[in-house]
């Protein structure tokens, strides 16, 4: 007896002709790397004629095992049933050859597994739990999955896929492979060893690679004596041949330092810590207010020895004080700071970047034994001034950050210079509660008149990006969108100085700037966050971006600065980022000129990571 599903089959069998069942049907789309596909396509993928397919899938429509589609600007294509009717569940295409992964409808599990094994690099879908995710398996991801073995790493990810795929499992067994041919460790005689699996790779990598110097003298045929000075740049330059350097090096862990965490961990921040406890080495990925710094104490009280904190401004300085008085047991006494206002070294200490990398304070900072440094906004550390700095080695080295992206390109570098990504997927958080999820509205404004447009179309260059930001229909929306909001603690991000005053007038709010003395900056920033001060509502330059506490903010409106990052966006909409309360981002973009396109771009970044954006045209 012959049933529906190999009727096709047998029918083509007879005919001298490849059949053409439901199964093959799978086959042919898996291969097409397409969830649908034309007669033509299956065609050439099972070696038949276009009208053998054809016939064959219009018999499969025939018998509901497939649905046929008419595309207006393509030919027919044909798609299985039972796609349709798990819409509604968890489902998981593989695309091997470009290893990459989509889940529609994801379970918990499936997004848990995954964060393991690959990066998430989009999101689409407007509601939690309904949304469809992109990931893709990068060697980097590769390179630093926090597994024992390479068989522990392809057993997670079978665990996932539907099927095993033989060219994705060799290319990841590979991609680990690489990652353990070279190791740095320290010699009895306590000097930096590099040691590779071979010696050709001594000769024809890291020696062809490395810059001359920096490996001093041979000690063997796969080992070489390297500068002390020169570590970090070893492990930079091989990272970018594609051989990342496992670190064995036996570094101080420094004295000891009496603390321990007072604030009880969620469990992604408890999973944190015991991840970069394993690797030594990390940064921690997370959206504002996912509790990173919270994780850092943790991290600190766990390490135990002297700990150096390197920030990038000194408010933040200042706030990494507060935070280790109100999150640890630290005695005050045992922290200091070492900047352009104080400079107190402790058991441990907060420093900025530019202060740990100027030449003068150098060796202060080197002579310590320092056994964690961390790297607070550590994407600065790829910026030229803040670079020398990253060259200070530890034991254990932290990142922080909620975006380590810069316009470069050189994320990567900071996962050498530093660690590999240890976080949590922003998604889960808001569906968790741990973070509440911004509600982010781009709002595309006409000019004020005729003239105005005119101005800007004759300008050119970088006045144009400043007529655009400088709208003066803005003041007016930003008065507005106050008003709209009265019981809300807002900030008004602006760019040009001119700008921030005219708003600041307007709406008869305080400016705050670099231009502003710092002690003034703090007194503002303090009187904020208290929620009962009268003080509700701040217009604040880049000074704001990044660094700075926030976390009773629950409405930010970006009037002007679309010409910067995505960092510099998810910052923004990062200050309402936190755990309570509803959170409102209006990004103000003057439409027909750039910052239309530039909105999109910063934005676009926000919602790969599950941040749902809309976008509203305002009347003239």
């Amino acid at each position: 007896m012959t049933d529906d599903s190999t009727a096709g089959r047998d029918d083509a069998d007879r005919d001298g002709d490849v059949a053409v069942d439901l199964d093959r049907f799978h086959e042919a789309l898996e291969a097409e790397e397409r969830p649908v596909a034309t007669a033509s396509q299956i065609a050439r993928r099972l070696g038949t004629t276009q009208a053998v397919a054809r016939d064959a899938l219009d018999g499969l429509a025939e018998r509901e095992d497939a649905q046929r589609l008419d595309v207006e600007a393509d030919p027919v294509v044909y798609y299985p049933t039972e796609w349709g009717r798990l819409a509604n569940r968890e489902r998981i295409v593989v695309f091997p050859s470009r290893r990459e992964i989509v889940v529609d409808h994801p379970t918990q599990f499936t997004r848990a597994q995954l964060s393991q094994v690959a990066r998430l690099v989009d999101t689409t879908g407007t509601e939690p739990g309904t949304r469809g995710y992109l990931y893709r398996i990068r060697q980097e991801d590769v390179w630093a999955a926090p597994f024992a073995d390479v068989d522990a790493l392809v057993g997670r990810l079978r665990s996932v896929l539907p099927r095993r795929f033989e060219h994705l499992e060799s290319w990841v067994r590979d991609q680990w492979g690489r990652a353990h041919q070279f190791r740095l460790y320290t010699h009895e005689d306590d000097y930096v060893v590099l040691e590779a699996a071979t010696a050709s790779l001594l000769s024809n990598v890291a020696e062809s690679h490395l810059e001359d110097g920096e490996l001093r003298a041979p000690i063997s045929d796969t080992e070489a004596w390297v500068d002390a000075d020169a570590v970090a740049s070893v492990k930079r330059t091989l990272y970018d041949a594609g051989y990342p350097v496992e670190d064995d090096r036996e570094l101080e862990t420094g004295d000891p330092v009496e603390i321990a965490c007072s604030t009880e961990l969620r469990p992604y921040q408890e999973t944190w810590v015991d991840r970069f406890l394993e690797t030594r080495a990390g940064v921690y990925v997370g959206p504002p207010g996912s509790g990173k710094t919270v994780a850092a104490i943790a991290t600190i009280a766990a390490v135990g020895g002297e700990t150096l904190i390197l920030v990038p401004s000194r408010e933040l300085a200042n706030q990494w004080r507060a935070a280790l008085q109100t999150h640890s047991t630290v005695d005050s006494g045992d922290v200091g700071e070492y900047h352009g206002g104080e400079k107190t070294i402790r058991p441990i200490t907060i420093a900025t970047y530019q202060t740990a990398g100027m030449d003068r304070h150098r060796q202060l900072f080197d002579s310590r034994r320092w056994g964690l440094i961390c790297f607070d906004e550590c994407h600065h550390i790829t910026a030229p001034v803040f670079k020398r700095s990253a060259e200070l080695q530890a034991k254990h080295r932290l990142g922080l950050s909620a975006t380590p992206v810069r316009e470069t390109g050189s994320e990567e570098e900071i996962y050498t210079l530093i660690g590999p990504p240890i976080g949590a997927d922003w998604d889960a958080l808001f569906d968790a509660g741990f973070v509440q999820e911004p509600e982010v509205e781009i709002r595309y404004v006409p000019w004020r008149d005729e003239l105005a447009r005119n101005e800007y179309t004759s300008a050119d260059g970088r006045e144009r990006r400043r007529l655009a930001a400088e709208n003066p229909t803005k003041v007016a929306e930003v008065r507005d969108l106050l008003a709209e909001h009265p019981n809300k603690r807002s900030l008004v991000f602006v760019e040009y100085l001119d700008h921030g005053a005219a708003i600041a007038d307007a709406i008869a709010a305080p400016f705050v700037s670099g231009e502003m003395p710092h002690a003034e900056r703090s007194t503002l920033f303090r009187r904020f966050r208290d929620d009962e001060d009268e003080l509700a509502v701040l217009v604040v330059s880049r000074v704001g971006d990044e660094g700075i506490d926030l976390p009773n903010a629950e409405l930010a409106i970006v009037a002007s600065g679309l010409g910067g990052s995505r960092r510099q966006g998810t910052q923004r909409v990062g200050r309402t980022m936190r755990p309570a309360g509803s959170a409102l981002v209006y990004v103000l973009a003057t439409r027909g000129s750039t910052e239309e396109a530039f909105a999109r771009r910063q934005m676009q970044h926000l919602s790969r990571k599950g941040v749902r954006v809309r976008e509203t045209t305002l009347a003239a």
